[in-house]
C-alpha cells in the first residue's frame, strides 16, 4: 500500500515540529563503505570505521552448520561465484541458499558487489563501483566480524556501534532454525546486551520482532534497542502462517495507516523506512519537498527514525547532491539516523570528524 493517505507538511514549517523527534544525528555505514569497496567485506567495514561512521551494519543469515554469516541475502546467487563452485547445489527454484552450505564451503566462495546475471554474463548493479571479482574477497561469520570490530576498538582506542539486521527469520523457522536466538546469544557473548551499549537489532519481520521483545530479550536478560524495518507488501519481504498453518505473504499495509506507528512503538524503539516512504516524490522538487504522513506518524509515536538507504546512484530529482539529500532527511523529515553506502559523505555533512 503506497501513499494510503496524504498530509502535506513543508520542510520549513516541519523542521520546527520535529526538533524533539531526533536525538543525536548519526550515520550508519550500510554494509560498510559499500560505495567504495564490496559490501560486507572486512575492507568495507574497516574503511567505514576510518571514515567516521557511527555504526557498522551487518545483515545476518545462517549456514547449514548453524553459523551466523554476514551476507546481504540468504540467497548466494548474485553476490558470489557459487554457481561456478557448486553448480549442482541449487534448489528447485534455481537459487543457491546460504543455509544449504557449511561455513567451510562458504569460505571457498569469492564474494563481490551485487550483480545481475544474464546467461554467463555478470553486470554490476552499480556500474561505477569497485570492479566485480577483484581481488579475492570472501564471506565471513558474524562472530568474526564482532571480533574484528572489538579488535579495531582495542588497537585504536575508538568505539563504533553495530547495527545488526536479522534476515528473513520466517525462512529460517521454515528450515527449523532460530536465527534470532542465535544472534542475540552471540551479541551478548561480545558484550552487546543493554540499551547503553552501541547496538541496534533490526528486522523486517514484525512477528519476530514481537517475539524478540516479549520472549527472547527476557530469556537472555538483554535489553537492546530494536528497529522495525518497513516494507511495502508487494516487496514480499516477509511471510507468516495463516489460521490454517499455511505460509503466506505478510501484509504491511497497516504500517502506513493511522495508528500503525503507535502499534510498532509497543515493541520497537524505532522504525526503518525507505526514504521514498517519507517523501511524496511526484509532488516534490528542488527546494520544495512534500513529506508523507508517515513522518508525522513516526514523530507522534515517539519512535526513532532510521532512514534507508542513501546512495549517489539513486538520488531523486529533488536532491541534486548527497548533501541536499542528507539535508532533506535530517532537517526536514526529522530522521536521527541515516543509512548510507557512502558514510564519509554523511559524516562530512554532519560536521563530524573522521577517525583517520
Amino acid at each position: 500500500m503506497r501513499g494510503t493517505y496524504c498530509v502535506t507538511l513543508w520542510g520549513g514549517v516541519f523542521a520546527a515540529l520535529v526538533a524533539g523527534c531526533a536525538s543525536e544525528r548519526m550515520i550508519v555505514a550500510y554494509r560498510g563503505a559499500a560505495g567504495y569497496v564490496p559490501e560486507h567485506t572486512f575492507a568495507s567495514k574497516v574503511l567505514a570505521f576510518a571514515q567516521g561512521a557511527d555504526y557498522l551494519q551487518q545483515d545476518v543469515v545462517l549456514s547449514k552448520d548453524n553459523q551466523l554469516i554476514v551476507a546481504q541475502s540468504h540467497i548466494l546467487d548474485n553476490m558470489t561465484d557459487v554457481a561456478e563452485k557448486f553448480p549442482r547445489r541449487q534448489r528447485a527454484d534455481g537459487h543457491f541458499y546460504v543455509i544449504d552450505f557449511t561455513v567451510e564451503e562458504l569460505s571457498l566462495l569469492r564474494a563481490t558487489n551485487s550483480f545481475y546475471t544474464r546467461g554467463k554474463r555478470h553486470t554490476p548493479v552499480y556500474g561505477q563501483r569497485f570492479p566485480l571479482w577483484k581481488p579475492g574477497f570472501r564471506l565471513h561469520t558474524f562472530e568474526e566480524e564482532l571480533q574484528f570490530i572489538r579488535g579495531l576498538e582495542q588497537t585504536t582506542g575508538k568505539k563504533i556501534g553495530i547495527y545488526s539486521e536479522i534476515k528473513v527469520p520466517w525462512f529460517h523457522h521454515q528450515e527449523g532454525k532460530d536465527i534470532a536466538a542465535l544472534t542475540l546469544a552471540l551479541l551478548k557473548k561480545y558484550g552487546y546486551q543493554s540499551r547503553s551499549d552501541l547496538v541496534y537489532v533490526q528486522t523486517y519481520d514484525f512477528n519476530e520482532l514481537k517475539r524478540i521483545k516479549r520472549e527472547l530479550l527476557p530469556k537472555y536478560e538483554m535489553n537492546v534497542k530494536l528497529i522495525q524495518r518497513v516494507a511495502y507488501t508487494d516487496q514480499r519481504e516477509t511471510q507468516e502462517k495463516d489460521s490454517r498453518g499455511k505460509w503466506i505473504n505478510y501484509n504491511y499495509n497497516w504500517m502506513f495507516e493511522p495508528g500503525g506507528m503507535q502499534k510498532i512503538a509497543k515493541y520497537a524503539d524505532g522504525v526503518g523506512p525507505d526514504w521514498r516512504m517519507l517523501i511524496e516524490n511526484e509532488w516534490s522538487k528542488v527546494g520544495a519537498v512534500r513529506l508523507s504522513p508517515m513522518v508525522s506518524a513516526i514523530q507522534d509515536a515517539k519512535l526513532e527514525c532510521h532512514v534507508h538507504t542513501v546512495r549517489k546512484e539513486t538520488l531523486p530529482s529533488y536532491a541534486r547532491t548527497m548533501d541536499e539529500m542528507f539535508s532533506i532527511l535530517f532537517k526536514q523529515t526529522g530522521a536521527n539516523v541515516v543509512l548510507t553506502d557512502f558514510p564519509d559523505l554523511g559524516v562530512k555533512f554532519l560536521g563530524k570528524p573522521a577517525r583517520y
